[in-house]
C-alpha cells in the first residue's frame, strides 16, 4: 500500500514538473558553436594563443590550463565604480562582453538593521537560470528581518543584464561552448566583486545562497574566495555537462550538442566550470555548507546530487543535507517553497 502511494505521488510530481517546465514556449534550439572568440580575454588563452589546433583540441587544452591555475582564471581587478542608488548596487563587471547591458552588474540590496553587538552579516544571493528580476526577493526580505543583509545579484545575461536580442537568458548556458564558460567565469567574478563591496561597507561575516545554476556559480565562487564562511546550495550537482545532458529544461541544448559531442567530450571541454573538479579547493576553505536537493528532480538528477553529498561526507566537510520530496520546479511551488525557505533562513541564522 505504501509503495503504491509512493509511486502515485512520484508520478504526480513528475507530471507537475513537466507541466511547469514546458509552460515556457520560447526556448530556442540554437546552432552549435565553439565560440573561440570568447576565450580571447582569458589569461590562459592570452598566454597560449591558438596555433593550428583543431577547435576541440584547443578548448580542451585551455581547460587543462585553467585547472592548473584556476585562481588566475577566476581572478580579477576590483571595480572602482560601485554605486548604490535606489536600492540597487551597480558596477561594471571586470569581465567585458560584446553586450553593454550585460557588462553593468545589478544587485538588489536588502539591508538588515545594524546589530547592537557582534559582526555585521550579509549574503550574496544567486538566483536560478532564467529567474525574473523579482525572484527570491521574498527570501531576501526574510533574511533581512532575521538580521542578515542580502545582496541579490542579477546573473550574467539575466533580467537587467539581458541583451535586447534575447527573451531568455540563453547566453548563460547554451550550445556555444566557450560563451557558456565565459558566462560562468563572469558570474563567479561578479559575485566576488559583491563581496568586495560588502567588505568595504563594514560587513564581516559573509555567505552565499545559490539556487540551481546560481548554486553552481556559488560553489565555484566559494572554492576561489576564502571570505565566504557559510554556503547554501539549493539544488546541487557535480558537473554542468551532466546537468545539460540529462536535464528536462536543457533538452533543447542537448538536441544541438549531441550532434557534435558525446557526454564525455562535453565534460572535457567544460572541465573548468565543473564544481566537482574543485573539491580540493572547496574543502580547504573550511566553511559550513547546506546542501538541498529533491527526490524527483528532473533538471538536476538526484544521483548527481547524491554524488556531491557522498563527496562531502568522504572529505569530512562541515555540512548539512536536506532532501525534499518534490522536483526542481515544484520546489518553487507551495508548500515546498516555504519549507525550503525555512531551511535556508534557519541555517544562515544559526551559522553565519
Amino acid at each position: 500500500m505504501v509503495k503504491t502511494i509512493t509511486r502515485r505521488y512520484e508520478r504526480w510530481i513528475r507530471a507537475k514538473e513537466e507541466d511547469l517546465c514546458f509552460r515556457a514556449t520560447d526556448r530556442v534550439v540554437r546552432q552549435f558553436e565553439w565560440g573561440l572568440e570568447w576565450t580571447e580575454d582569458w589569461p590562459c588563452a592570452r598566454h597560449h594563443p591558438k596555433n593550428g589546433d583543431a577547435p576541440e583540441d584547443y578548448v580542451s587544452h585551455l581547460n587543462h590550463l585553467v585547472m592548473g591555475d584556476s585562481d588566475q582564471f577566476y581572478g580579477y581587478e576590483r571595480p572602482s565604480d560601485f554605486e548604490l542608488r535606489d536600492g540597487i548596487l551597480r558596477f561594471h563587471s571586470p569581465v567585458l562582453t560584446p553586450y553593454h547591458e550585460n557588462n553593468l552588474v545589478h544587485a538588489q540590496w536588502f539591508p538588515a538593521r545594524p546589530p547592537k553587538q557582534g559582526p555585521k552579516k550579509a549574503v550574496v544571493l544567486l538566483p536560478h537560470w532564467n529567474a525574473p528580476a523579482d525572484a527570491h526577493n521574498a527570501l531576501c526580505r526574510g533574511l533581512a528581518r532575521l538580521g542578515i543583509s542580502a545582496l541579490r545579484i542579477s546573473l550574467p545575461y539575466h533580467d537587467f543584464r539581458m541583451p535586447a536580442e534575447l527573451n531568455r537568458a540563453d547566453y548563460a548556458v547554451s550550445s556555444n561552448i566557450c560563451r557558456t564558460m565565459d558566462a560562468t567565469r563572469q558570474a563567479v567574478i561578479d559575485v566576488r566583486c559583491c563581496l568586495d563591496w560588502l567588505e568595504s561597507v563594514g560587513f564581516e561575516r559573509l555567505g552565499v545562497v545559490g539556487t540551481s545554476l546560481g548554486s553552481a556559480y556559488a560553489y565555484l565562487a566559494t572554492a576561489h574566495d576564502k571570505r565566504i564562511a557559510v554556503n547554501v546550495f539549493n539544488h546541487c550537482s557535480t558537473n554542468m555537462a551532466d546537468v545539460v545532458w540529462s536535464g528536462l529544461s536543457t533538452k533543447h541544448i542537448r538536441q544541438t550538442l549531441e550532434q557534435h559531442l558525446d557526454l564525455d567530450r562535453l565534460r572535457r571541454v567544460w572541465m573548468a566550470v565543473a564544481p566537482v573538479n574543485y573539491l580540493d579547493k572547496f574543502v580547504a576553505k573550511n566553511q559550513k555548507s547546506l546542501f538541498i536537493y529533491t527526490s524527483y528532480d528532473t533538471t538536476f538528477p538526484p544521483e548527481l546530487s547524491r554524488q556531491v553529498v557522498a563527496k562531502m561526507q568522504e572529505l569530512d566537510v562541515d555540512h548539512k543535507v536536506v532532501v525534499l520530496p518534490c522536483g526542481h520546479y515544484t520546489l518553487g511551488e507551495s508548500p515546498f517553497k516555504f519549507i525550503v525557505g525555512y531551511h535556508i533562513c534557519s541555517y544562515l541564522k544559526r551559522h553565519l
